[in-house]
């Protein structure tokens, strides 16, 4: 990650579909395609490739620098796994503290050309170390993760693209260049942009670029189906190369496990770790293999591959008509009931007899909420009361008898908190008509 700049889930299979292709937020439109199921990534293979680019690093002078042997031998490794596995590669230069640098571009055949699905991370490293969480963990996550979709034959309705940054330690210098050297036209195709910064910190936190709304609650509702919380991302905003994207009106997002940021004490209560830096080794020498959290590592490379997946559409037609809240709402500790609205139009007649309801309400302690479903005439159907116990969350499609119910108008989803202690938030509402 660049210092030079302050910057401002599986129950995740069934709210894989949340996602509309168009990277919106809120929304009322023909259901998006069903999304495929995202294969696991393995952390073994991760491990592997941060294993690499360490041996690359102590073969070239401790460092993969921009302008150095080690970054461009970095390069061309990456380069080498992807074109084995049927990657359509291109290998962009330019200048920086004269210097060449390099970025590598990976285009996987196939998806609509006019739809473009990007993923990246900067593979260079500080010269003072051999930068592997900063930024190895997210160059070998996002590479594992391509090869996957090779391996698996993947066929989405988008088109994907990964990309590798240099110099972004110089002030974001490889993307910047990238995206100026896209003409308006080819910016205007790209539907999203992913970025992995920092996904293996050794005492980790878990954080989610607070960006496009869409890509923000894909990898929130990815985190909640495992059980673990996230916070907003603020330490790196502007710092990595999201930033080069977002400048020009790209939709963008990402994920981050803390830097030089010390974790507070209700961080350590959510989180584990200790009250110190998420990365004691952030910029120094010590930036080695063993500075990775495998459990940390593992996770956001299985979120990236979840995300792509879902982001990038299926093959397979859409299944119903969806509409879809993804605006966070607080729901307030031990106090009034808040609500979710989605407008509903366009449907002839009364609503079906199995309403699907998808319910993302992220909260530490499940048995304090009653959850309905309002419908537009104030009807109300019970959905979830006080019922889990200690578990945390409710990430679940729920069904309704609703035909007594006109369709069309705005339905609500209610959540109160009934005891003290706890607190949380609605993530996300979405009906589903057949």
């Amino acid at each position: 990650m660049n210092i030079s700049v302050p910057r401002r889930v599986t129950a995740v299979a069934a709210l894989a579909a949340l996602a509309l292709a168009g990277l919106t937020g809120t929304s009322a439109s023909a259901g998006p395609a069903a999304a495929a199921a995202a294969p696991d990534i393995p952390l073994a293979n991760v491990k592997q490739h941060l294993t690499d680019l360490q041996s690359i690093a102590t073969a070239n002078g401790g460092n993969r620098a921009h302008g150095r042997t080690g970054y461009k031998a970095s390069i061309d490794f990456v380069k080498a796994k992807l074109d084995a596995a049927g990657y359509t590669t291109t290998l962009q230069t330019f200048t920086s503290s004269g210097a060449t640098g390099y970025n590598l571009i990976a285009d996987w055949p196939g998806g609509d050309p006019n739809q473009v699905l990007m993923a990246g991370a900067h593979l260079d490293s500080v010269s003072s170390g051999a930068g592997i969480n900063d930024n190895g963990s997210g160059s070998a996550a996002v590479l594992e993760t391509a090869l996957a979709v090779a391996r698996s034959g993947y066929q989405p309705s988008k088109h994907l693209r990964f990309g590798w940054w240099g110099a972004e330690e110089l002030g974001l210098v490889g993307s910047k260049y990238y995206v100026s050297q896209l003409p308006t036209t080819e910016r205007a195709k790209l539907s999203g942009y992913l970025n992995f910064d920092m996904i293996g910190s050794p005492n980790p936190g878990y954080f989610v670029y607070d960006d496009d709304p869409t890509i923000e609650t894909t990898f929130k509702n990815y985190f909640a189906g495992l059980g673990v919380p996230t916070e907003i991302e603020t330490e790196g905003d502007g710092r990595s190369d999201h930033a080069s994207f977002k400048n020009v009106g790209i939709p963008v997002g990402g994920l981050f496990t803390g830097a030089s940021r010390v974790k507070t004490s209700a961080q350590v209560s959510k989180w584990g770790g200790t009250a110190t830096a998420f990365d004691r080794c952030y910029h120094s020498s010590c930036d080695t293999t063993s500075n990775i959290n495998d459990t940390a590592l593992d996770r956001n490379s299985d979120a990236i591959a979840h995300a792509i997946w879902t982001l990038s559409g299926a093959s397979t037609p859409p299944t119903g008509k969806v509409f879809e809240n993804t605006a966070d709402v607080s729901v307030p500790d031990n106090g009034a009931a808040v609500t979710s609205t989605v407008n509903v139009s366009g449907i002839a007649g009364n609503a079906p007899s199995a309403l699907k309801v998808d319910v993302d309400i992220v909260h530490t302690y499940r048995g304090d909420l009653v959850v309905d479903l309002v419908a537009p005439d104030g009807s109300v159907y019970s959905l979830s009361n006080r019922s889990g116990g200690s578990a945390d969350n409710i990430v679940q499609t729920f069904t309704v008898n609703a035909s007594s119910e006109v369709a069309n108008g705005a339905w609500k989803l209610r959540v109160q908190d009934k005891a003290s202690a706890d607190t949380g938030y609605i993530n996300s509402f979405k009906l589903t008509f057949p």
